[in-house]
């Protein structure tokens, strides 16, 4: 495995590479590596020559300042685990190579209504965050496939949007990779690194909740399921910033449902100061 600080090097190595005809997997993360960032890296194994993965903390899709400062920072354990999963080659940029004229004054992306609900509402700028690193992540790299997880269900859809309005949707292939979970259902993710253990327990009732959703949702208004899972996270000490049921395509929220329309139920929650998300498809 080779470990790449300056994206010009990176560039040189991987225009070799591309010369010689090999396909090139991308995952990018922002570290704190768990299962479900090791099972992008598989599947990249399956389908291309050279795998390369990211490690950077985006500064710009922090809204909150203090989310950034404790956003776990494990660099060690995480080369490890990209050396034992066969990943290739690991990019590890510093801002400035990221950012070299500063994150002021940057350009905007058009992102329409997925900006404007669910994740855009509640965390004004994420999006706009994410679409930076990725633009450039993406113009770095300029890989074949591209492998991002489906529990940041919002997220890949602003990044197939991006792709398009760079240009570059006929040249990337955008690979939605199945949420993995812990036994008792919580979604993996960075953030719980960060849940005390009464936390850690009460977090898997957030996939509980969407699972009562989609065993019990019937056809006509969905208002009452939603506010009867939203009180099942009231119980367990959560509170909520969302939960809606969406189309799974355009994510335009559902109030009535035909039974036929394949629909995501989506959510976003604090327990305490820790805010996790999760989502699981209804009928696709």
């Amino acid at each position: 495995m080779i470990i790449f600080k300056k994206p010009g090097d990176l560039r040189n190595f991987l225009e070799k590479k591309r010369s010689a005809q090999k396909k090139i997997g991308f995952a990018p993360t922002m570290g704190a590596l768990h299962a479900g960032h090791v099972s992008l890296v598989m599947e990249a194994k399956k389908q291309n020559d050279l795998v390369v993965c990211s490690i950077f903390i985006n500064p710009t899709q922090f809204n909150d300042p203090e989310d950034f400062k404790k956003y776990p920072v494990t660099i060690e354990k995480d080369i490890l685990l990209y050396e034992a999963s066969g990943c290739d080659v690991v990019f590890m940029p510093r801002v400035e190579d990221i950012y070299p004229s500063g994150t002021k004054e940057l350009k905007h992306y058009d992102l329409g209504f997925l900006e404007t609900v669910l994740e855009g509402k509640f965390r004004p700028g994420h999006f706009q965050g994410v679409c930076q690193v990725m633009h450039r992540l993406l113009e770095i790299v300029l890989p074949d496939n591209l492998y991002l997880g489906q529990k940041d269900y919002q997220q890949c859809m602003v990044i197939k949007k991006l792709i398009e309005l760079i240009g570059l949707a006929d040249k990337i292939k955008v690979n939605i990779c199945p949420t993995l979970r812990e036994k008792d259902g919580l979604a993996m993710s960075s953030r719980n690194a960060r849940l005390l253990p009464d936390e850690r327990i009460k977090a898997a009732s957030i996939f509980t909740s969407l699972r009562y959703i989609k065993e019990n949702l019937k056809q006509g208004n969905t208002k009452k399921i939603m506010d009867e899972a939203t009180e099942m996270l009231s119980q367990h000490g959560f509170r909520t910033d969302y939960i809606e049921i969406a189309d799974a395509h355009t994510l335009e929220l559902v109030e009535d449902w035909d039974g036929q329309q394949k629909i995501v139920a989506l959510a976003a929650a604090f327990i305490n100061n820790v805010r996790l998300i999760d989502n699981m498809g209804i009928n696709t």
